[in-house]
């Protein structure tokens, strides 16, 4: 995967109130995974979810499908 996992830190910008002091508010990291790297040349991909299966499924007009 190497160069294709991130990790990104969103930041919301709020209005100062009067009766507060806090005017930022950090949401915990998120990663991004590119979906090439996860497909690798092929077109479905299998994930166990708690031992359920689901499908990811790449279509032909380059949509996501995730089905269980």
């Amino acid at each position: 995967m190497g160069h294709s996992l991130q990790r990104a830190t969103e930041h919301l910008e709020g209005e100062k109130s009067p009766t507060s002091s806090v005017t930022k508010a950090v949401r915990p990291a998120i990663t991004r995974i590119n979906s090439h790297d996860l497909f690798q040349q092929m077109r479905e991909l299998e994930i166990d979810h708690g031992g359920r299966i689901y499908k990811l499924r790449l279509t032909q007009l380059n949509k996501l499908i995730l089905t269980a």
